[in-house]
């Protein structure tokens, strides 16, 4: 399979280990978040900056997301957002390490909030800006798509709006088509090892999107409230199994 016509594999993550875990296992990009038991929201700006120091290679967005629950945010909501990204962009990161950006904003009715989206986009400057998977809870995912192509969105996490990727295989393999090399169509939503190059082959996808975790015994011999005696971190096999499913992929 040639470079160009490889397919890219995205890791969401909250733990910073996972970043090393990512890289070695031949991931090509980390969505980095915290609290991924509720969804994602933004990580902290020191976690932001520990992962541009432990990235090499692999490429890192940042999900920006001020809280969770729905996505219809207050003016005082956005400019937080649009605060945040301002701070990352300014965080070193080596060279060849391109920092990115995952944002999303809803009206009250469902569709896409253009200027909450345009204002967190142009923050971005000329970062990559996808949009999350608040995509899926469009009343009209094929006019979404225009509005953000015209909005100069990179990519569109999505699922095709079913509950997994594969389940939504035929809208996915439409919202392709139709995206053309406009914007990027990355399926995301119970993509695992055992389906992710029948996601591929079924979309025409050429980037897929996962958490890869696994559960770990806690650090600490003391239980309590907050601790359950394991907790989950990024899976470099599982992650390096996804990276070898979808190079099987004919081209």
């Amino acid at each position: 399979m040639s470079p160009s016509s490889r397919v890219l594999v995205e890791i969401c993550l909250d733990d910073l280990s996972g970043v090393g875990a990512a890289e070695r296992a031949g991931a090509d990009r980390i969505e980095l978040c915290a609290a991924l038991s509720e969804g994602g929201i933004t990580p902290s700006i020191g976690t932001v900056a520990g992962a541009l120091q432990a990235a090499r290679r692999i490429d890192v967005n940042v999900l920006v997301r001020q809280r969770p629950g729905d996505f219809v945010y207050t003016a005082e909501e956005v400019e937080a957002m649009v605060a945040d990204i301002r701070a990352m962009r300014s965080l070193p990161r080596a060279d060849g390490v391109a920092l990115g950006f995952v944002i999303g904003a809803l009206a009250p009715d469902g569709t896409v909030d253009l200027p909450a989206t345009a204002r967190l986009a142009q923050a971005c400057g000329e970062a990559p800006v996808t949009f999350h998977k608040a995509f899926d809870q469009v009343p009209d995912r094929i006019a979404a798509l225009e509005q953000l192509v015209s909005l100069g969105v990179t990519r569109i996490l999505t699922s095709g709006g079913a509950p997994s990727a594969l389940d939504g295989a035929a809208e996915l393999g439409e919202l392709v088509r139709r995206a053309g090399d406009r914007v990027t169509i990355l399926a995301g939503g119970g993509v695992r090892p055992a389906n992710a190059a029948e996601v591929v082959r079924r979309t025409g996808v050429r980037e897929v999107h996962l958490r890869a975790m696994e559960a770990v015994p806690s650090a600490s011999s003391t239980a309590s409230v907050y601790d359950t005696g394991t907790r989950e971190v990024t899976s470099e096999a599982v992650v390096a199994a996804v990276v070898a499913s979808v190079s099987e992929v004919a081209a």
